[in-house]
């Protein structure tokens, strides 16, 4: 991923809006900045006590990854898709990630596949999976969905979704797939994925894998939509 610094600062400089980044994408996707929410740099160098210079290019960096976006006369804003964009991200997502799937049954050696299933295990002794309530995936190589990506060994795929696409659907994936008995299934969901790959059944996989980003499109859309009637509910 290409650092947006300039080439001419600083190893610290770039060290510190790399952090910055961190810090606001974490706090966007885990919903401390919400959707719509207007931000300006003054606003958050105070909250964040973020010196001004990491802080411009930390929020340009958020812009390339579609976490804020500036909207004319108001300025920048956390990003919120509406229904249809959030559909249509996810149907990207299930398209996609079911090609890296039977791509990763085809390529992943057994030391990768071993990394998932340690992935896996770690997962399993989260408290908030534990009692239903959500399940949490650290970013990167802690993230189950980033693993398979980078599994397929396919290039283009490992751009659009571990760089472009990745953090977005991090923040919908994170802010609003946690209901119900969601968060346990999805959880048994991915390891009959791993099943799959590691039986090097490429068909299979990829079958999984999106009828897995079908469930999880369906139970987005449901809360998504709840969220919004009760937010006409509430300006009624």
């Amino acid at each position: 991923m290409n650092s947006i610094v300039p080439e001419q600062a600083t190893p610290e400089a770039r060290t510190l809006a790399e952090r910055v980044f961190q810090q606001l994408q974490g706090a966007i996707v885990r919903g401390e900045l919400a959707p719509g929410s207007k931000i300006t740099e003054p606003g958050l160098s105070k909250t964040y006590g973020i010196s001004r210079g990491p802080l411009r290019e930390a929020m340009r960096r958020l812009e390339a990854h579609r976490l804020i976006e500036r909207v004319p006369h108001v300025g920048a804003r956390v990003v919120k898709l509406s229904m249809k964009e959030l559909l249509e991200l996810f149907d990207v997502r299930e398209a996609l990630e079911s090609m890296a799937a039977r791509l990763a049954a085809e390529h992943m050696t057994s030391e990768e596949v071993a990394g998932l299933r340690e992935v896996l295990a770690l997962h399993e002794r989260q408290s908030d999976l534990k009692r239903g309530e959500a399940y949490y995936q650290r970013e990167g190589d802690l993230d189950f969905h980033f693993r398979i990506v980078q599994g397929s060994h396919n290039r283009m795929l490992m751009t659009l979704l571990c760089d472009d696409l990745y953090y977005l659907v991090r923040l919908y994936r994170t802010q609003f797939s946690a209901s119900g008995s969601r968060p346990q299934r999805a959880f048994v969901e991915h390891h009959r994925i791993v099943d799959a790959i590691e039986a090097g059944d490429a068909e299979l996989a990829e079958l999984l894998m999106r009828r897995h980003v079908s469930a999880s499109r369906a139970n987005v859309a449901d809360r998504y939509a709840a969220i919004l009637t009760q937010e006409d509910e509430t300006t009624a």
